[in-house]
């Protein structure tokens, strides 16, 4: 039976009411019945000559026969040097990143007709290499429509001069799309998973009959003249959203993705998993492509709203912007376009707060999500053509400067996204086999939220067997949350129930999400429940250690079951008390803690519980053959051969657990042991050679400066950062006379990594050229939003606050 509106309306008031009088006490019936996990509809998967496996079905992606969620990050190789790809790769692999997706842009490559290039930073087949040497698997975004903010979506301009129709099966269009694979398919000849290399996923085109770029090919004052095919162009929108009417071409479509795969085997391109954006209605190949979602919170192209990505659903019945065109249940939820920030536009720059990312990933994971995707993840610089820019400047982006808000920046700089999102990607590198088979309990409470319910608790629980994670989220976009306290759950199954927290109640503070444990076993243990989350798991060849961090506002308490073989020793910083059923472990939150969980012959496991701070902060790193972890506010870069710390302070301190048999030494400066009050990590203290570069900088007139190259640096700076902080409207960049640089102001100081420039120029002159804002600039309203006082600075029209060179340090840590 269908409720009507009045009544969902009638529910969500008293919700609210009940809610708002602080009671959020929850109780919930966990047992569910197993829900059927098929396979054999999909043809997706495989084996390779080395052993390894691929599988697919209708809930999760298993590689080697164990279930994975797979964390995508997004980085184009032809929008970096290639000089710095592989510390690029590194960086990604530091923040928890598992695959690397890469879109190939057709325009970038054949330019003019039959003129294929496939050199430098064009160069394909390199950068999927260095991929492969740093253990990480690729999905290769191979078009012919990429859309991307490139010019023409990727499409080059020669075509719009032929006589076909593009994104059809029209033969003209088809013979040049096959050219195109056939070249795709020789770079990447012997680099795919079934020949034991890293390509596992093939996306073939883009938002098919949803979405298009305009031509670049236009005039002033025309509207936009979309790269779609004719039939298609009614139902063409500029971005993700919601298609409002189904396509009448829509089987078409269908049959236009299965050609595409069809050249793209032909042209050797043979991967398990061929993946299709399927959100808003878009193509897919039915049980041949895995569908693909998206969720943009403070999207340039849709009004500024709250969005419903921050509301718990259950995303395998209900996906984000459907409807969609396929069985949603049949196969595995998979975020491949989750905005790791957005592309700021002329006349739109919202500012992306960094706590807003990890909550999303939160909602994602608690509604079902088995795969995680960011676009981006990592920005870059879009490249000059011979003829053309290839930025998509008929939309308004920036010339140059695609640097996303991405949690690594235009110049690989990590920005605070990249450290809030990394424990949640430690955790599914650790755990994600555990929670990918689980199921999604949603109450009914839940169920009719709209993103201003804010009185109302935000929660869900994924389970399986008894066990499972509760996902709390306090964080909602483009409004303000408020407190809840008074939070306890009571959950129900077979076996029984279990409160959590059983002596007192949860409080989660405004932004914060939490994903909390319970029912599960660590080693030979059975944790009842802890109040603390879990970040990773490693071994020093002994015993295992677990590693939780503490959530602001939730103190940390575990509970296990007891039995009369078992104790908790070694205790600091840390209340035990027990009862015949259990023992109910307190740790302080604001400073590490450690206990042990031991049997009677003494074999255990030990806990290690860290302010959420350090987590953001925390590397798992193996060390001479055994697990440790490293907490530090520098950038740790780990590969088979050396450990480097990049910093941007002359000082930094270093936290590693368990404590390293020898001291470590570091490359440059030195490092010393240091002891911090009540720590169970250890602890030193590094100092880096000061380097210090004050700006040669000249005004040439109010609104233009030049800015020499420092012309070199010593080897322990990695980069030297050139930081303005400015108030205007565009800045723009020119060495030799050649934009190379650009900037749409919005709020944030504009940062430009200087050593790609000092490589190629020398010590020549950087010349900043500034316009001035206006009064109703259309952006201004996103200036307002992010909490810049623009009435206070608008007559000044432009203003150079602040010009510094900031040295990025390096050093290379061994450990004897």
């Amino acid at each position: 039976m269908k409720l009507s509106p009045v009544f969902h309306a009638l529910f969500a008031f008293l919700l609210c009411s009940i809610h708002a009088s602080g009671q959020n006490r929850v109780s919930l019936n966990i047992d569910l019945p197993s829900s059927p996990v098929r396979s054999d509809h999909l043809k997706l998967g495989g084996t390779n000559s080395q052993g390894r496996s691929v599988e697919v079905n209708n809930f999760y992606v298993s590689l080697d026969g164990k279930p994975v969620i797979p964390v995508t990050g997004e980085f184009h190789y032809s929008r970096y040097p290639a000089a710095y790809w592989e510390e690029s790769i590194l960086k990604m692999r530091a923040g928890g990143i598992s695959m690397i997706a890469t879109y190939v842009f057709w325009n970038i490559h054949e330019e003019k007709e039959g003129e294929f290039d496939w050199s430098g930073s064009k160069n394909l087949r390199r950068f999927i290499t260095l991929c492969a040497k740093h253990h990480f698997d690729v999905i290769v975004r191979i078009g012919p429509f990429c859309h991307g903010e490139i010019r023409n979506g990727g499409l080059p301009d020669w075509l719009l001069g032929k006589p076909l129709v593009i994104r059809s099966n029209d033969p003209e269009y088809l013979r040049h799309v096959e050219i195109l694979y056939q070249q795709i398919g020789q770079q990447l000849e012997g680099l795919y998973f079934k020949d034991g290399g890293p390509v596992v996923g093939i996306q073939l085109e883009n938002e098919y009959q949803h979405s298009a770029a305009p031509w670049g090919l236009t005039y002033p004052g025309q509207p936009h003249d979309w790269t779609a095919s004719e039939r298609d162009r009614e139902f063409t929108q500029i971005g993700v959203g919601v298609a409002e009417d189904d396509n009448p071409y829509a089987k078409l479509g269908n049959e236009h993705m299965k050609v595409l795969k069809q050249l793209a085997r032909r042209a050797g391109i043979i991967v398990p998993l061929y993946t299709a954006t399927g959100w808003g209605n878009a193509a897919i190949i039915e049980n041949e492509s895995l569908p693909v979602t998206a969720a943009y919170p403070y999207p340039t192209w849709a009004p500024e709203v709250p969005s419903e990505f921050y509301l718990y659903t259950k995303l395998q019945e209900d996906p984000d912007y459907a409807p969609v065109r396929y069985q949603p249940l049949d196969y595995p939820y998979f975020a491949a376009e989750l905005g790791g920030g957005i592309m700021n536009t002329y006349n739109r720059r919202p500012l992306i707060p960094p706590e807003s990312m990890d909550p999303m990933i939160n909602r994602f994971l608690g509604s079902g999500a088995n795969g995680i995707g960011y676009y981006m993840y990592h920005g870059g610089s879009t490249p000059r053509g011979q003829q053309n820019y290839y930025s998509d400047v008929a939309v308004g982006c920036p010339i140059i400067s695609y640097d996303f808000q991405a949690p690594i920046g235009e110049y690989g700089q990590a920005k605070p996204s990249f450290h809030r999102l990394k424990p949640i990607h430690l955790f599914l590198r650790s755990f994600g086999e555990l929670l990918a088979p689980m199921q999604v309990v949603l109450p009914d409470d839940q169920r009719y939220l709209s993103p201003e319910k804010l009185d109302v608790l935000r929660y869900s629980v994924r389970t399986k067997e008894g066990a499972g994670f509760i996902f709390l989220n306090n964080y909602q976009d483009h409004l303000s949350t408020r407190v809840h306290e008074n939070i306890a759950f009571e959950l129900k199954s077979g076996t029984g129930s279990i409160t959590i927290p059983e002596e007192s109640s949860l409080t989660l503070l405004p932004d914060q999400h939490a994903i909390l444990p319970f029912g599960m076993s660590l080693g030979d243990f059975h944790l009842n429940y802890a109040t603390s989350q879990l970040l990773t798991f490693g071994s020093d060849n002994q015993e295992t250690f677990y590693v939780f961090f503490s959530i602001p506002g939730i103190a940390p308490e575990f509970s296990f079951a007891r039995n009369q073989e078992m104790n908790i020793s070694q205790v600091t910083g840390v209340e035990v008390s027990g009862n015949r059923d259990r023992f109910l472990v307190k740790c302080i939150a604001d400073r590490p803690t450690e206990f042990s969980v031991r049997s009677k012959d003494g074999h255990g496991i030990r806990i290690l519980t860290i302010p959420h701070k350090m987590a953001m902060n925390a590397y798992k790193i193996n060390i001479t053959g055994k697990d440790h972890l490293i907490i530090t506010e520098a950038l740790v870069l780990h590969d088979d051969h050396a450990l480097n710390l990049l910093s941007r302070e002359k000082s930094c301190r270093l936290h590693i657990y368990p404590e390293p048999e020898a001291m470590p030494e570091i490359s440059a400066g030195y490092i010393t042991a240091t002891q911090t009050a009540n720590s169970v990590v250890a602890s030193y203290d590094i100092e880096f050679p000061l380097f210090r570069v004050i700006p040669s900088a000249r005004e040439i007139q109010s609104n233009k400066f030049a800015v020499s190259l420092p012309g070199e640096k010593p080897s322990h700076v990695n980069d030297l950062i050139l930081n303005m902080e400015y108030f205007g409207d565009t800045g723009m960049g020119f060495i030799e006379g050649e934009l190379v640089a650009d900037h749409f102001y919005n709020g944030t100081s504009w940062e430009i990594g200087l050593r790609q420039f000092m490589d190629l120029y020398g010590d020549a002159e950087l010349v900043f050229y500034f316009r001035p804002i206006y009064e109703n600039a259309p952006f201004l309203p996103d200036l307002r939003s992010a909490g810049i006082h623009v009435e206070d600075q608008i007559s000044k029209g432009f203003e150079l606050k602040l010009i510094e060179i900031i040295p990025e340090y390096k050093g290379v840590l061994i450990f004897p």
